[in-house]
């Protein structure tokens, strides 16, 4: 398993609709390990295959926090809602790919989602809480989309400022 970088915003790759896999190959197997690695190290509880610069349709995620509780890992392959219920949460959302920036976002309370598993088998199952609200911000990833795309245009562009400003501290850094 490799710890790979992740994309921050604004990259142009975030912004793409990601291509289905169809199938599951030795090449996907390995590119999902090492996903969960680099999430778990980030830490964050998903992660999806456009923020390491993969324009495929998966993502990774694990919504357990109780640190006592055994991790839940979950890769999702061609993922998609297949149900939402007229209920919505908002949670405060962030993104590894906008570190350290915050905001509330108002989704369906629940869902219902197939996906092909890393045993090449059709998927389906609920999902509420955290773990809805992953699964749907992850799923939005994949679609070229963002949860700062879910805010208005100002709080949007003083995040994507923030970002462009923290991109340019890291290059010099790295100079």
């Amino acid at each position: 398993m490799t710890i790979r970088p992740i994309l921050i915003h604004p990259d142009p790759r975030l912004k793409k609709v990601c291509a289905p896999l169809g199938r599951v190959t030795p090449e996907i197997e390995t590119l999902a390990a090492d996903m969960l690695a680099t999430m778990y190290n980030a830490p964050g509880v998903g992660l999806a295959a456009p923020q390491l610069g993969v324009l495929s349709r998966l993502f990774v995620m694990d919504c357990t926090k109780d640190p006592a509780a055994a991790p839940q890992p979950m890769v999702l392959i061609d993922p998609e809602i297949v149900q939402t219920s007229d209920e919505l949460n908002t949670y405060e959302e962030g993104c590894l790919s906008i570190p350290d920036q915050y905001a509330d976002v108002t989704r369906p309370a629940e869902v219902r989602m197939r996906w092909t598993g890393l045993d090449g088998r059709i998927h389906e199952r609920d999902f509420d809480g955290l773990w809805a609200t992953c699964a749907q911000h992850e799923l939005d990833h994949l679609n070229g989309r963002l949860f700062i795309d879910h805010l208005g245009a100002m709080k949007r562009q003083m995040i994507t400022r923030k970002m462009v400003k923290l991109k340019r501290e890291m290059e010099r850094e790295r100079a």
